[in-house]
C-alpha cells in the first residue's frame, strides 16, 4: 500500500466522520471539508442566551452490531446516552401512549457531540464551501469558495454531502454517479424550536403527530444532559415543508405554532426557526455508498443507506472499507 494516499472528504456529518475516521485508523491521511462552523450536519444543536435545542436529528437507534459497539464507545466518552421519553402518538382525534423496546439514543450534551468527538482527532477545514473538482494525472485538485483550486493533489476524493449537492461536484467527472445522485429525492423539513419561561404542562415529551402540519414533537430537556430554560422542538411533515420550503420563517411559525397550540401548548415566550432543505430521501435508496477505483471518486450518507444517523455511519464506513481494498492492491 501507498504509504500515506492522501484522501479529500467533503462533509463532515456522520457519514463523512465515519469514513475519514476509518481512513485515519488504517494509516490515510485525511483532509475533512465542511462548509459549516463545525462538524455534525443534521446532528445538530442550536444555542442561544440560557437555552438549547436539538433541531435537526432528534435521536438515533443502534440496531447493527458494529454501530452498536461504536455508540458504547460513544456512551464510555460521555457523549451518548440513552433517552427514555414519555413517547406519544397523535392520530386526529385519538392518542395513544407507546411503550417501545427501542432504544433511543441521543447525544450528551447535546446532539452534535458525537461528531465533534469524532473531529477531535481529525483534520477538519469548516467554513469551507468546495464548489469544484478537477482530475489530473497526478491525483484530483479541489476549488474552494474561498481558496480557490487547492494545491494539495489527493489521492482520492469522497463526497459525503446531500445527493443534490453532489450533483454538480460530480457532472464533470462521471456521469455514473451522476446519475445516481440525481436519482435521489430528497425532501425538505421546517423546524421550529420553541422557548418557554416554565415548564409546560403536556402529557408526554415527544409525540410522533400524525395530523395537520407537525410530524415530530420534543421536550429537548427530557434528553439526558440538558440545561437552561424549558425548550420544545417541532419538526413539520415532509409533505407539507415541501409545500411551504419557500415560505418567510413567520408564516411557517404561525401555523406550527397553532398546531401545537390545537395539542395545549401554551404560546411560547420566544422562537426560532430552520429550514433544512435536504432533510431525508424518498424513497431511501440502499446502495450502502458508491466507489469508482479507477478514477478514485465516491459517495456516502445516508441518503444512501435508508436514511438515519445508523445508515450515515454505516455509509461511511463502508465506502473506507471499499477505498481501503483499492489502495491494498495498488
Amino acid at each position: 500500500m501507498n504509504p500515506s494516499p492522501h484522501v479529500a472528504l467533503v462533509g463532515a456529518g456522520i457519514a463523512g466522520l465515519s469514513c475519514a475516521t476509518a481512513l485515519k485508523r488504517a494509516g490515510l491521511e485525511v483532509s475533512l471539508f465542511d462548509k459549516s462552523r463545525g462538524p455534525g450536519g443534521r446532528m445538530s444543536t442550536r444555542r442561544g442566551d440560557d437555552w438549547q435545542c436539538d433541531h435537526g436529528a432528534q435521536y438515533f437507534t443502534a440496531r447493527d452490531a458494529d454501530f452498536r459497539a461504536e455508540v458504547g464507545r460513544w456512551q464510555r466518552a460521555g457523549v451518548a446516552g440513552l433517552w427514555a421519553p414519555r413517547l406519544w402518538i397523535l392520530d386526529g382525534d385519538s392518542s395513544e401512549e407507546r411503550e417501545s423496546t427501542v432504544e433511543r439514543f441521543v447525544g450528551v450534551p447535546n446532539m452534535t457531540a458525537p461528531a465533534r468527538y469524532l473531529a477531535s482527532t481529525l483534520a477538519v477545514h469548516a467554513l469551507t464551501n468546495i464548489e469544484q473538482l478537477r482530475h489530473q494525472a497526478h491525483g484530483w485538485q479541489v476549488f474552494s469558495a474561498e481558496q480557490g483550486w487547492l494545491e494539495t493533489r489527493f489521492a482520492a476524493v469522497l463526497l459525503a454531502v446531500p445527493a443534490p449537492q453532489a450533483v454538480p461536484l460530480l457532472q464533470q467527472a462521471t456521469r455514473e454517479l451522476a446519475a445516481l445522485a440525481s436519482s435521489a429525492v430528497m425532501r425538505g423539513c421546517w423546524a421550529l424550536m420553541l422557548r418557554f419561561a416554565a415548564p409546560v404542562d403536556l402529557p408526554f415529551d415527544a409525540a410522533f403527530v400524525n395530523q395537520g402540519p407537525l410530524r415530530w414533537i420534543a421536550r429537548n430537556g427530557s434528553k439526558p444532559g440538558r440545561s437552561g430554560e424549558e425548550t420544545w422542538l417541532l419538526h413539520a411533515c415532509a409533505d407539507w415543508s415541501e409545500e411551504h420550503l419557500e415560505e418567510e420563517p413567520e408564516s411557517v411559525a404561525a401555523a406550527l405554532l397553532s398546531a401545537f397550540g390545537q395539542l395545549g401548548a401554551p404560546v411560547p415566550q420566544g422562537w426560532t426557526a430552520h429550514r433544512w432543505r435536504y432533510a431525508d430521501t424518498e424513497p431511501a435508496l440502499h446502495e450502502g455508498s458508491a466507489w469508482h477505483p479507477d478514477i478514485g471518486l465516491g459517495l456516502c450518507g445516508d441518503w444512501l443507506n435508508g436514511g438515519k444517523v445508523e445508515g450515515a455511519w454505516l455509509s461511511g464506513r463502508t465506502l473506507a472499507e471499499q477505498v481501503l481494498r483499492s489502495f491494498a492492491r495498488c
